[in-house]
């Protein structure tokens, strides 16, 4: 993978990762559907565990500079630590599958 590809495609997991992020605490049926497809596309992707952390706290941040311009309290993102505990154990169980194969 090109380095435009790899910053194309790191842009485009941050995105999905917002929009998963949003509908983490809804009742969205296609939820988890986001959520399989996102961590395909880390898995084959060969994305390392920090630069998912690194996507969950850039998002973090993005949201809490918005509420901020919004002037609401950011203390609800931290219950979102929740959804990057969720990420990186489908993340463990797909590294888990694939190795048992």
């Amino acid at each position: 993978m090109t380095l435009a590809e790899r910053q194309g495609l790191l842009r485009q997991l941050k995105l999905d990762y917002s929009l998963i992020l949003i509908d983490y605490f809804t009742t969205d049926k296609t939820l988890k559907d986001k959520i399989d497809k996102f961590i395909n596309t880390i898995f084959y992707a060969n994305i390392p565990v920090p630069q998912i952390i690194e996507i969950h706290m850039e998002v973090i941040e993005d949201f809490s500079n918005q509420l901020k311009l919004e002037g609401r309290s950011n203390e609800t993102l931290l219950d979102y630590r929740l959804t990057l505990i969720d990420i990186l154990a489908h993340l463990c169980e797909v590294y888990r599958s694939s190795i048992s194969k």
